[in-house]
C-alpha cells in the first residue's frame, strides 16, 4: 500500500497531467472537451479526499477518476479529428489515473 504522502505527490502529478489535457482543449471536438473539463471539476473536488487519511474514500475516487480516464481515453480513440498532442495527453492522465488505482489496491 502506498503512504499517504506519495498519494498525495502522485495525485498532484495527476492533476498537473490533466491541466496540461486541459490547455490542449483549444481546437478539440466538444465531446472530448467536456469529458476533460468534467475529470478536472471531478480531480479538484477530490483533493480534500487525497489529503484525508481516509484510505477507503481515496481508493472510491481514485477508483471514480480512474473511470473518468477510461472514458476520455475511448472518446479520443473514437474522433476522426482528434488532434495528436491532444490524444497523447488524455493517454498521459488514463497511464496515471490506471498506475495509482493498481498500486492502492
Amino acid at each position: 500500500m502506498l503512504q499517504a504522502n506519495e498519494i498525495q505527490q502522485r495525485f498532484t502529478h495527476i492533476q498537473q497531467t490533466i491541466g496540461e489535457a486541459e490547455q490542449a482543449l483549444a481546437d478539440a471536438p466538444n465531446e472530448i472537451r467536456d469529458c476533460i473539463e468534467k475529470l478536472s471539476r471531478e480531480a479538484k473536488q477530490a483533493q480534500s479526499v487525497m489529503q484525508s487519511n481516509d484510505q477507503q474514500r481515496v481508493i472510491e475516487c481514485v477508483d471514480r477518476l480512474e473511470d473518468m480516464g477510461d472514458e476520455a481515453k475511448r472518446i479520443s480513440r473514437s474522433l476522426p479529428t482528434m488532434p495528436a498532442h491532444l490524444e497523447a495527453a488524455v493517454t498521459r492522465v488514463h497511464a496515471e489515473l490506471s498506475d495509482l488505482k493498481h498500486k492502492l489496491h
